[in-house]
């Protein structure tokens, strides 16, 4: 059993996302973000970062792990899912991962808190981290003019970028002129796993009646 401590963000829902995929049993902790529970001493024995997600998993003598990619890569590990094992299309997936935790993820939340969030407008600000993160949308664009998902085949990449490029509208980012990357995001937005996966933790989820994989606490 896989305990998820997350709250509803991109980071978060990328785990949720892919626990949904590989169908391991997890049990979900939410962490609420406005009340600073992520900075609660407890959780910073799990993340001593003090920021969401992180997994504790029961099965390895409760072996904690954190930071968004280095979860999808234990758990893809753990799973046998999502993650080829030959050495080349396995770097290819990692690579595309690499670029999202330090390219898209990172000007995409500076895009976001600008837009969004900073009490003062900044027109420089928002401009320079929309245009950012426009940029590395066009690159996922031309890449996916080529291939069905980032690495060719569907992967921990694939869901590591998702729910960053599924809040452009929250950025104020238009991407009507991106329509490999529109295919992409309606492609995977319709999968029944990552449906279920988004919803964790807003939405209180209810145990699948067949596998009882959810468990909201």
């Amino acid at each position: 059993m896989i305990d998820l401590y997350t709250w509803s963000t991109p980071n978060g829902r990328k785990v949720s996302i892919a626990l949904e995929e590989m169908g391991l049993p997890y049990t979900v902790h939410p962490v609420e973000l406005k009340a600073g529970a992520q900075k609660a001493p407890a959780f910073l024995k799990i993340n001593p970062n003090g920021r969401i997600p992180a997994i504790v998993d029961r099965d390895e003598d409760d072996f904690a792990v954190f930071e968004s990619g280095a979860i999808l890569i234990y758990l893809a590990e753990k799973s046998g899912m999502l993650l080829p094992v030959e050495k080349r299309a396995r770097s290819v997936v990692l690579q595309w991962l690499m670029w999202q935790m330090g390219g898209l993820g990172p000007m995409h939340g500076q895009a976001n808190v600008f837009f969004r969030y900073f009490p003062e407008k900044i027109p420089a600000a928002i401009a320079r981290y929309q245009n950012e993160t426009k940029r590395l949308m066009g690159v996922m664009d031309t890449r996916l003019a080529a291939h069905a998902y980032l690495a060719g085949d569907y992967s921990i990449a694939d869901i590591a970028c998702w729910p960053w490029v599924m809040q452009h509208d929250w950025a104020g980012i238009d991407i009507s002129d991106l329509p490999n990357l529109g295919r992409w995001l309606g492609a995977i937005g319709a999968r029944a796993a990552v449906q279920r996966g988004a919803a964790v933790p807003v939405a209180q989820a209810v145990p699948d009646v067949e596998t009882g994989r959810v468990l909201v606490t």
